[in-house]
């Protein structure tokens, strides 16, 4: 169970050197004017195994992985923190969210040219940013896809991302039913911390 989010985590803000390109900067422009998203989300790990949730997210800094009912695991973002939950033993992780591989996500003033690199797929209707940080071989290498949509922020709608870890093993998020620039309640970004009583965040 505890492996599962490691692909939620895994959006990686990992450094490559790459020359600018008109693609990235649009996917810069996307992320800078998507300041909410919603989505469903099916996550299959490198087993084969799938769980299903809803992702959350508010920037700057705000991300919430909500697993299927029976799923006792909760990733949470508040704007300082990356927390994973498991409840079913009272387990507690937390990261700096500028430390985290969710900061391309989190944080759209970063300088996506610095780190990531356009990737051919064949679909012209696909646009798909990859990345790899040699001095962190643990993150392995991060493939995130876009959709081309002229109805989305910017053009794009995030359709997922893959991870191919140091070892070999890939993991897959994959999104569905996008909504941009929704009402999203600060309250989302708060979680129960099981080792006390009470709300965090």
């Amino acid at each position: 169970m505890k492996a599962l989010p490691l692909a939620a985590l895994a959006l990686a803000a990992t450094p490559v050197l790459a020359a600018p390109m008109p693609e990235l900067a649009q996917v810069q422009q996307h992320l800078r004017v998507v300041e909410t998203m919603t989505a469903d989300f099916t996550q299959t790990d490198r087993n084969g195994k799938s769980l299903n949730g809803t992702l959350t997210l508010k920037r700057p800094g705000r991300i919430r992985f909500q697993y299927q009912p029976g799923v006792p695991l909760l990733v949470v973002g508040d704007g300082k923190a990356l927390t994973m939950i498991d409840y079913q033993v009272k387990q507690v992780s937390r990261w700096p969210v500028g430390d985290s591989p969710l900061g391309l996500l989190l944080d759209p003033g970063k300088d996506i040219s610095r780190f990531a690199k356009v990737v051919q797929t064949g679909d012209a209707n696909t646009l798909m940013i990859e990345g790899r940080d040699p001095k962190h071989p643990e993150f392995g290498t991060i493939s995130v896809a876009f959709s081309r949509d002229q109805a989305a922020p910017a053009g794009l709608s995030l359709q997922g991302w893959s991870v191919l870890d140091a070892q070999g093993n890939r993991s897959v998020v994959r999104l569905s039913g996008q909504k941009f620039n929704v009402a999203v309640d600060d309250k989302q970004f708060r979680w129960r911390d099981p080792r006390q009583a009470g709300p965090r965040g």
